[in-house]
């Protein structure tokens, strides 16, 4: 098993710099990492078995003061707990209410879009396609989004019209959908939308017409075997051949999906992969090099464009928001390594310059072809997207850290919208937005 070189002490030097081939880092035939340990990974009536290793550090939402590790006796999960907690809900309500900036003003991105409208129409889809031939998966990721807009509507405006209709399209999907299938990218939709479709149902939980038995079904039988699956075995490619967006989104669904059923330990497995994990996604793998003294970090595809290094930032930090609001503080996990990773891609997108060192992997099955990027990508440079209020309103506001570089950025796309405000393709749709609303402290 191929292991990792020490990091740099030299403050010059880029910390945790790997070899120009990546080795494939573990022998895995269907093993999750965990707590410095493998342990086989089986589903059990749509659940996942028990997995060994230890439990995670917490923190208390809203302090990030560490409070100990998970006992043999479980901690209740929070709720509403993923992207958004009940502070988070009623600030919104009260500042739109008195017509505060810059709530207001995310209020209206929100309302302003159709998939808001409570006379939304879903269309469910027994079999879902994404990759290959007969792809209908676009279908899903408007309904979805269409779902927590309306929910968001219904929890911060009263209006019961959009509560019903997040909960009647929600409804219509778990009394269909079956199965998503495809090529490669069907465990791309079984993690982004699995994930959103935990968060808009977070949000109705308690609405009296929500199935909600049916709906956490829908999830633990079709997206979380699927979650599962790719973080075990990754396609059955090279441990290094997927890209870090493709580990993130299966967490971001398998960690939804324990808060959204009180399963504590699924919880738990997430935010152990997050710290332990062989794949990309993993916060050592998915930042790979940190510039000593300039507080900066590169992300694992920041050589490949920077459209999917957004992403990136959307989906680290979804899985950081949602543990956080669990009591654990993966924000602040290895000395703010993902702060430096959002102040290194904030910065270069900004315009300015930033380090960047040859990442190398290998691409394919087995050993792999051997692949590297000696410089960093000008690709969708600049690209808009919905990810940096979140980490602001964390890094900046809640724990007053110097961000200078995510804070232009926020400012630079405040309002945030969300799915339909950043164009008609799946790429506008990787996050469900509106951090303006949500998160303005």
């Amino acid at each position: 098993m191929a292991t990792h070189a020490p990091e740099p002490t030299s403050p010059s030097e880029p910390t945790g710099a790997r070899k120009p081939a990546n080795r494939h880092r573990l022998t895995r035939r269907g093993l999750f990492t965990l707590g410095g340990g493998v342990a086989a990974a089986g589903v059990v009536g749509g659940g996942i078995a028990a997995f060994s290793g230890g439990g995670a550090d917490a923190a208390q939402p809203g302090t990030g003061t560490a409070i100990g590790t998970a006992t043999a006796r479980p901690q209740a999960l929070i709720h509403p707990g993923m992207l958004h907690n009940a502070g988070d809900l009623h600030r919104a309500k009260v500042r739109v209410a008195a017509r505060k900036a810059p709530w207001l003003k995310g209020w209206t991105r929100l309302t302003d879009n159709r998939h808001s409208a409570s006379t939304w129409q879903p269309r469910p889809q027994a079999v879902v396609v994404r990759g290959g031939t007969g792809q209908n998966y676009v279908t899903l990721y408007n309904d979805i989004h269409a779902a927590y807009q309306n929910a968001l509507r219904w929890q911060i405006g009263g209006t019961k019209a959009n509560g019903d209709t997040a909960v009647a399209i929600l409804n219509a999907w778990s009394a269909t959908l079956t199965s998503v299938n495809g090529n490669a990218d069907r465990f791309l939709a079984s993690g982004i939308y699995g994930y959103q479709f935990a968060n808009a149902a977070e949000l109705v939980r308690d609405h009296p017409d929500f199935e909600f038995a049916r709906f956490k079904k829908m999830l633990r039988t079709v997206f979380m075997p699927m979650n599962t699956d790719f973080l075990t075995n990754h396609n059955t490619a090279n441990i290094t051949n997927y890209w870090a967006n493709w580990d993130l989104c299966n967490v971001a669904s398998l960690m939804a999906t324990g808060i959204l059923c009180d399963d504590r330990a699924t919880f738990e497995r997430a935010v152990t992969y997050m710290k332990s994990g062989a794949g990309n996604g993993s916060f050592k793998h998915a930042i790979p090099f940190v510039y000593g003294g300039q507080n900066l970090a590169q992300w694992q595809e920041s050589g490949r464009d920077q459209g999917h290094t957004m992403m990136g930032m959307g989906l680290m930090g979804a899985i950081c928001e949602m543990a956080w609001n669990q009591g654990v503080d993966l924000y602040g996990h290895l000395d703010n390594r993902f702060m430096k990773a959002a102040e290194y891609v904030a910065k270069y997108n900004l315009g300015a310059a930033v380090p960047f060192t040859t990442y190398a992997w290998r691409s394919g099955q087995g050993a792999g072809r051997y692949m590297d990027q000696p410089v960093i990508s000008d690709i969708a440079r600049g690209a808009v997207r919905p990810v940096w209020e979140i980490l602001y309103n964390h890094y900046a506001r809640r724990r007053r850290l110097s961000t200078p570089f995510i804070t232009l950025m926020a400012e630079k796309v405040r309002a945030e919208g969300g799915g339909g405000d950043y164009g008609p393709n799946s790429g506008g749709y990787d996050q469900l937005g509106f951090g303006t609303l949500l998160y303005s402290k």
